[in-house]
């Protein structure tokens, strides 16, 4: 039998053939703009097969339900044909396309004969941010329907079928009772009573007589969907804020841009733009709800009608062969104080103020602030002002901790350097660290001093970062050349569009980038003195920290080009008042004469007993200083 050989031929055709089909697969990957498609066509086909098992059982029909004349015998018997035992309904005066309005000193709101639903919300105290009037609903942009089987074995959408409505008061409040009726004491009724200023209204789904109408075996699914309109000036702002929140299980939560998922158990779901709200809530939660968003601006730069679509499918339950479900919906602004009023509701959540200790802060702090000052002073400008100096005043012994260990850092970097100079090279990199942290537990000087503060401000930061872009109060408020604190305050108009930057020239954030170069600057040599001398092997931290001193206010400047006009102006102004806090530390209450006394004095003091941890801290590094020294003589 001949000995198989090696053949080196085979070999290379094997790895060119490889290389040809790595090369291929890498040059035919998709793009990302065909990622994000196929993510988008991924989600379609989620919502359809969501639809679709929703309405699995619906059969074809006609669209379109035209009035009918009860005296004229043909179309009554189509209607006959075409709807069974709802086609009394049809033959009523009210089978018209006839709308009932309902309203108080906030919310004018239409109801639709066909349908039952509400066609139009607009919201009186608002307008749009180019000074039309604000809807929430309009324009077929939202649906309301009730699917479900009939007994005569027909699938039937109530959007397409008539309601009566009949108009009356309850003390203050107007009630607007809406009955699709089988026959004279039989009906499916929606029940809208709004009341004066108020923004949410009582809804309820009743049923009378209806089992004999509807097929109880056969699940009867709600349907509501909203495609929210635009209203504010910055379209990537307010569709960033633009979000579908839920409450499932007694835990709030909101969806991400493009999602379909099934929750149990839902309370309420928001359909939340950046200002406003549209809400439905349930006494009976839904045991399950298919929610989507799905996202309508597909480039920011083009001008749109609406940024998002959002919707719910539930299952309704019968009970003893009737419909009884207590509603509310609410029509209004996402405003924190506003939506805290409904106790017991958690929709307070909805107005984003910033998750764990963020929103604490907001919620404690800057809220009940924000509203003591703006009940006695009616320009937003001047209260942000005064709300900074307020913070600022607080946060000044933080700014007086940070300054005083850098003088006391500054007093020690002579002996420090000098330890240096005494323990040169890698070998002595261990007993150089060793000095120095000795030195510095003698003299009472600790180089986290100087962090510890920097960290306590930074929830302050990140805190007002949420509060300013969710409040409501600053919308379309001016101040100076800003007329809108809650957007952008151009100056300039650009004639294209830089990338990260924007189509235009915002001045507050130029200010607030300039007064943080400035402060940095200043604080430049303070930080410096916190460090440690460079020692061998080390990065120099100067060049690092003037870097920083010039990245940062560039970051600054192109971020906040597009964001809230409020939250610029509060750092503009915060940096140029901790900059005067900290000139009055430095030439008026640090002294450093008596820094260095002080520091000598804790110096020729008996060393207090180490804490178990530093003794466990010093013999771990006595243990690698003589490990080193061992690994020293062996070589």
């Amino acid at each position: 039998m001949e000995e198989k050989k090696f053949d080196v031929n085979s070999l290379i055709g094997f790895v060119l053939l490889g290389a040809i089909m790595m090369w291929y697969f890498y040059t035919n990957q998709p793009t990302p703009d065909e990622l994000a498609k196929q993510r988008t066509e991924q989600v379609q086909d989620s919502i359809q097969k969501v639809q679709e098992q929703l309405q699995k059982n619906t059969v074809k029909q006609d669209t379109a339900i035209t009035t009918i004349n009860p005296t004229d015998s043909v179309a009554v018997a189509n209607a006959q044909n075409e709807l069974g035992v709802f086609s009394y309904s049809a033959t009523l005066p009210s089978a018209k396309t006839n709308e009932t309005v309902i309203e108080n000193d906030l919310l004018k709101i239409k109801v639709a004969n066909k349908g039952g639903q509400i066609t139009e919300v607009e919201l009186k105290n608002f307008k749009t941010h180019d000074s039309l009037p604000l809807y929430l609903v309009k324009a077929n942009n939202a649906s309301f329907n009730i699917n479900f089987g009939t007994t005569d074995n027909r699938i039937l959408n109530t959007k397409d079928l008539f309601f009566e409505p009949t108009l009356s008061k309850s003390g203050d409040n107007q009630v607007l009772s809406m009955k699709l009726k089988v026959a004279n004491n039989r009906y499916l009724e929606y029940r809208y009573e709004i009341k004066p200023d108020n923004y949410m209204l009582d809804f309820a789904i009743k049923s009378q007589g209806m089992d004999r109408a509807i097929n109880t075996s056969q699940k009867l699914n709600l349907d509501w969907s909203l495609k929210t309109y635009r209203q504010e000036k910055s379209l990537s702002t307010e569709n960033t804020y633009t979000e579908f929140y839920f409450k499932s299980e007694d835990d709030v939560s909101y969806l991400s841009q493009d999602d379909v998922e099934t929750e149990k158990n839902v309370d309420w779901v928001a359909f939340k733009q950046h200002f406003f709200s549209s809400i439905l809530m349930s006494d009976t939660p839904f045991t399950s709800a298919n929610i989507i968003s799905k996202n309508l601006v597909e480039n920011e730069d083009i001008d749109t009608v609406y940024t998002k679509q959002f919707s719910i499918a539930a299952p309704l339950e019968m009970k003893s062969g009737e419909l009884n479900y207590a509603m509310n919906m609410y029509f209004g602004p996402t405003d924190y104080k506003t939506l805290k009023a409904y106790e017991g509701t958690d929709l307070n959540e909805v107005a984003d103020l910033g998750w764990g200790i963020f929103g604490w802060i907001n919620r404690l702090i800057f809220v009940p602030v924000f509203s003591f000052l703006s009940s006695f002073i009616g320009n937003y400008g001047l209260i942000i002002i005064l709300l900074t100096i307020i913070v600022r005043i607080i946060m000044s012994p933080v700014v007086y901790k940070s300054y005083l260990s850098s003088a006391k850092m500054k007093v020690l970097r002579p002996e420090m350097q000098a330890i240096n100079d005494k323990y040169k090279g890698k070998e002595n990199a261990m007993k150089r660290q060793q000095e120095t942290m000795a030195l510095q537990r003698k003299a009472g000087v600790s180089p986290l001093s100087g962090c510890i503060p920097a960290l306590i401000q930074m929830p302050v930061f990140f805190a007002l970062f949420r509060f300013f872009p969710s409040n409501i109060e600053l919308r379309q408020k001016g101040f100076l050349w800003a007329n809108d604190l809650s957007s952008y305050d151009a100056i300039a108009k650009l004639p294209f569009k830089i990338p990260f930057y924007g189509d235009h020239v915002s001045l507050f954030p130029i200010l607030a980038s300039v007064a943080i170069f400035f402060y940095m600057r200043m604080t430049q040599s303070q930080q410096m003195n916190m460090q440690q001398p460079t020692q061998e092997g080390m990065p120099d931290m100067g060049k690092m920290m003037k870097m920083m001193m010039y990245f940062s206010p560039i970051m600054m400047l192109f971020f906040f080009n597009n964001f809230a006009s409020s939250l610029s102006l509060y750092y503009f102004i915060s940096n140029l008042l901790t900059i005067a806090i900290m000139l009055v530390i430095k030439h008026y209450v640090i002294d450093e004469k008596k820094i260095h006394a002080q520091i000598q004095e804790n110096k020729a003091k008996p060393e207090k007993k180490k804490s178990k941890f530093r003794a466990r801290l010093d013999n771990a590094m006595k243990q690698a200083q003589e490990q080193q020294a061992q690994q020293k003589k062996k070589k």
